[in-house]
């Protein structure tokens, strides 16, 4: 078995070979840890993020304090005590104890929405702490509001900044070095992923390939080896400085998979696993200790009766919200629409709901009237793949609905829809019937659960994903249903609309 690269070329000029040392075991690589010329920039990077990260904290709790205890009136006035100085370590340990510090090394996207519950458990902790300890630490005495206030202030300034400080750290630090270990397919599927993601700032240099007879394999020159022998990857990491190594396995030697993984971690470099099983169960499982066995819990696909209830709950009260509030605006472009072209306001369109049910979608109508009867005409210009269709100069639109498409302004009158119970606020791409007929076996479980004004396809760049793509995050999207989940992708749509990353 040999190792190969076929992805990109290493740009920079390739440092002198190192001589290739006798193969050792696995539990001896500890040893060789601090030799890898990498090891120093490895750390260097977390240090710089987790400091960053920990600045960030410390200025928002005292920020926090500050500005509640200038803007919410108490029954006295309160000041810090010069023992307000212990606030910054107290943060800094709670965090760390939450795990606040620990979680970007291990992943790629250091996304910051994703640690919010730490992030409001943390603000909580903060607040009761510094309200038992106010004799000690303050002069005076926070009042009850002034509590409350020091959560929310906490919590708001904690997510600002940290998502200030990695914005600022990721433009600062060059790219992670990564190589993939797997076959040519799955490295491109890697490779392009990595490169279309905002939240990523790591590039594949190479791919080392899992098998010898591998048709596409390119090796990364001065190296080859086997699996079985460490000192081959150990020297392709080091001749090209790499930071960490993304493994797709496929059908090869778990052993062997597990040994590679064991290495790559005892020497220090990070390791990011492709697993194909969590295709199926996603990766809201349990996992659970019997006597030293390890077994996952998969969970029933879909949403439960209790859950669904749950779900609708908040549908209603979203869209009962939003439609209130955002009534003038509704006014306003109604009104536009029907000056700038014939024909209605709204337009309607029969789409594929839960269980494969049909019901009248809703949009602002931002093309020409009658446009799908042209459509067929200009199937030669479609630019979306797997049945979609997409084009970025639609000659059917109107002058009022290339402003509505972008910003997704079109889509608003979907609320009605949720209103009604055919859709819901998060939930799968709704598709017409020529492109639901194209869906198959598994994937059409994706209608175990309501559609969607917005989804986990629509912040992905829905028109970037082809068919079979967007069907696997619709499945996947079942698999792994939670209330947070839909707060994360609505957060989630507002940046996405903003960005206008719909053209």
């Amino acid at each position: 078995m040999t190792y190969g690269a076929d992805i990109s070329p290493v740009r920079e000029s390739t440092p002198e070979p190192v001589s290739e040392s006798t193969p050792y075991p696995v539990w001896e690589a500890t040893a060789d840890r601090q030799s890898m010329p990498d090891a120093a920039a490895r750390s260097a990077r977390d240090t710089i993020l987790r400091r960053a990260l920990g600045l960030a904290d410390v200025t928002a709790a005292y920020l926090a304090l500050l500005l509640v205890l200038g803007l919410v009136a108490g029954n006295e006035p309160v000041h810090l005590r010069l023992t307000g100085l212990l606030i910054a370590p107290f943060i800094i340990l709670a965090a760390k104890a939450i795990g606040l510090y620990d979680r970007d090394q291990h992943i790629l996207r250091k996304t910051t929405i994703d640690e919010a519950p730490s992030i409001l458990y943390l603000s909580v902790l903060y607040a009761l702490t510094l309200w038992l300890a106010e004799a000690f630490l303050l002069h005076g005495w926070l009042a009850r509001p002034q509590v409350f206030a020091l959560v929310l202030a906490n919590l708001g300034l904690l997510f600002a900044g940290r998502l200030l400080a990695r914005t600022v750290t990721t433009k600062l630090i060059p790219p992670e070095r990564c190589i993939v270990l797997g076959d040519a397919a799955d490295a491109a599927r890697i490779t392009r992923k990595l490169n279309g993601s905002s939240g990523v700032n790591a590039t594949v240099v190479g791919r080392v390939a899992l098998h010898a007879g591998d048709e596409n394999e390119n090796r990364f020159a001065p190296a080859s080896g086997s699996l079985s022998d460490p000192a081959s990857l150990r020297r392709i990491i080091r001749v090209h400085r790499i930071e960490r190594v993304i493994i797709a396995p496929d059908s090869h030697d778990q052993d062997e998979i597990l040994d590679i993984i064991r290495l790559l971690k005892a020497i220090g470099v990070k390791v990011s696993v492709l697993p194909r099983l969590l295709e199926v169960v996603g990766s809201s499982s349990t996992f659970e200790d019997v006597d030293g066995l390890t077994l996952l819990g998969v969970r029933q696909y879909g949403v439960s009766k209790s859950s669904a209830s749950l779900k609708r709950v908040m549908d209603v009260t979203g869209a009962a919200l939003g439609l209130f509030l955002l009534a003038p605006l509704l006014l306003l472009l109604a009104i536009a629409i029907k000056l700038d072209s014939r024909g209605p306001v709204f337009f309607r369109q029969r789409r594929i709901g839960r269980s494969g049910e049909l019901f009248w979608m809703i949009k602002f109508r931002s093309m020409v009237k009658d446009a799908d009867a042209s459509k067929s005409g200009l199937r030669d210009r479609n630019e979306a793949q797997g049945g979609l269709f997409k084009i970025t100069d639609d000659p059917r639109i109107t002058r009022v609905g290339r402003f509505l498409r972008p910003t997704s302004l079109d889509e608003l009158p979907q609320l009605l829809n949720v209103l009604r119970g055919s859709m819901s606020l998060v939930g799968p791409r709704p598709l017409v019937q020529d492109e639901d007929v194209l869906i198959e076996g598994w994937q059409r479980r994706r209608l175990a659960v309501k559609p969607g004004i917005t989804g986990m396809w629509q912040i992905f760049g829905s028109s970037r994903i082809p068919m079979d793509e967007m069907v696997k995050i619709d499945y996947l999207y079942g698999a792994n249903w939670s209330i947070w989940l839909d707060l994360k992708i609505l957060l989630r749509t507002v940046p996405y609309v903003l960005r206008r990353r719909g053209l």
